[in-house]
C-alpha cells in the first residue's frame, strides 16, 4: 500500500471512529440518564397547546429536564412522535432518560388535577374552591348561583379561574337542555330558573340521596296546594348567602320580613340558594306521584315523611325526644 493511500485509510479509520464515538454519545445522551431536578425530585414542565416539535424541545431544555433540545428533536422525527406529541402539565422525575421523556409527552402521560364542587356548594363557596387552587390564574367574580353544575373537574396549571366557571356553567347548561324537555307536564312552575331554584331546596334539605324524590314531591304537593314551603335553607341564605349559620333559627328570623322567608312567603323564593346536582334536578322535573306534605329529621341522617299534619306532629315529637336524649348524654 503507498504512502499516500495509508494516510487516506488512517484518516478514514479515524473519522469512523470519532462517528462512531458521537453517535454512542448521542444514544447515551438520550437513553441514560438525565439531567437532575434543579429543586426536590420532580420538575413541572407546561407543554403549551399548538406548539411544535421544536418549541416542545427547547421548553424541555428551558426546564432542564433534557440535556439537548436538538437530540429531542432529532429522536423525535426519526422515531415518528414528533407528530403526536401532547400539550399539558408534565412531572418529569429527576434524572429521567431522555426517551422516557419522549415517551412520555408522547403517550400524554399529564399529571391530572381535579377540583371536586360537592352538591349544594353556593357559587361563592365554588369560588373559593378555585382561589385555593395555585395551579390556576386570574381572577373570577361570583357567577349566578345556580348556574353551574357540581361535579368533579379536571384543571390544567395556568389556565385561568373565569375559564373553569365557564366549563362548570356549560355543563349545567348541557344537562338542563337534556333534562327540561323530559319534564313531567303539569309541574307548578313554568321556567327552568323556577326548576333549578326548587332543585337548589331539595339539594340543601336531605343529603340522603334516596330521599330527594320523595323531598321534591312534597315541595311540588305544596306549591300546587298554595301551601307556604316553610324550608329553614331558604332563611339561612338570606342571611349568610348559604354559608353555614352556626346556630339554630332565630324565632325573629322566622318573623322577619325577608323575600327569602319561606315561612312566610309563598311560593318559590326569588332565586335558588345553592348549586343543585343532577339528581336534585332529575327529582324536580320528574317527581313521584305521592300525598306527601311534611318530612322531620328522625335521628338517623335521614327524614320520617307524613301525609297529614298530625301524622307529622307525632313525628316530630319522636325527633324532638331524640334531641332532649342528645342534649341528656
Amino acid at each position: 500500500m503507498s504512502r499516500r493511500r495509508k494516510v487516506a485509510f488512517r484518516g478514514g479509520a479515524a473519522a469512523a471512529g470519532v462517528a462512531l464515538l458521537l453517535a454512542l454519545a448521542a444514544v447515551w445522551s438520550f437513553a441514560g440518564p438525565g439531567p437532575k431536578a434543579r429543586d426536590g425530585e420532580v420538575t413541572a414542565v407546561v407543554l403549551e397547546r399548538g406548539a411544535g416539535v421544536g418549541r416542545i424541545s427547547e421548553t424541555l431544555k428551558d426546564a432542564g429536564v433534557i440535556s439537548s433540545a436538538a437530540l429531542f428533536n432529532l429522536a423525535a422525527r426519526l422515531t415518528g412522535a414528533a407528530s403526536q406529541l401532547k400539550a399539558g402539565e408534565y412531572e418529569i422525575a429527576s434524572g429521567a432518560s431522555m426517551a422516557s421523556v419522549l415517551a412520555d409527552v408522547r403517550a400524554g402521560r399529564v399529571v391530572r388535577r381535579l377540583v371536586t364542587i360537592p352538591e349544594g356548594w353556593t357559587s361563592g363557596m365554588v369560588v373559593d374552591a378555585l382561589n385555593r387552587e395555585v395551579v390556576l390564574t386570574g381572577d373570577v367574580a361570583e357567577p349566578p348561583e345556580g348556574s353551574i353544575l357540581p361535579d368533579s373537574y379536571e384543571i390544567q396549571r395556568g389556565e385561568t379561574r373565569e375559564a373553569v366557571i365557564r366549563r362548570m356553567q356549560a355543563a349545567h347548561d348541557e344537562v338542563m337542555a337534556e333534562l327540561w324537555p323530559k319534564r313531567q307536564p303539569g309541574l307548578p312552575f313554568t321556567t327552568q330558573d323556577e326548576a333549578v331554584t326548587l332543585a337548589s331546596i331539595v339539594e340543601k334539605e336531605t343529603g340522603v340521596a334516596s330521599e330527594r324524590p320523595r323531598v321534591a314531591a312534597i315541595f311540588v304537593n305544596r306549591l300546587r296546594r298554595g301551601m307556604l314551603l316553610q324550608t329553614d335553607p331558604t332563611i339561612i341564605y338570606g342571611l349568610t348567602k348559604g354559608r353555614p349559620l352556626g346556630r339554630g333559627i332565630r324565632v325573629s328570623e322566622l318573623a322577619a320580613d325577608s323575600p327569602w322567608n319561606s315561612y312566610k312567603v309563598p311560593g318559590l323564593p326569588p332565586g335558588p340558594i345553592a348549586n343543585p346536582g343532577r339528581a336534585s334536578l332529575e327529582a324536580v322535573l320528574n317527581p313521584p306521584s305521592t300525598n306527601e306534605l311534611f318530612f322531620v329529621a328522625d335521628g338517623t341522617g335521614g327524614h320520617a315523611f307524613a301525609e297529614t299534619y298530625e301524622e307529622h306532629q307525632r313525628n316530630v315529637a319522636r325527633w324532638r325526644q331524640i334531641e332532649r336524649e342528645r342534649a341528656g348524654r
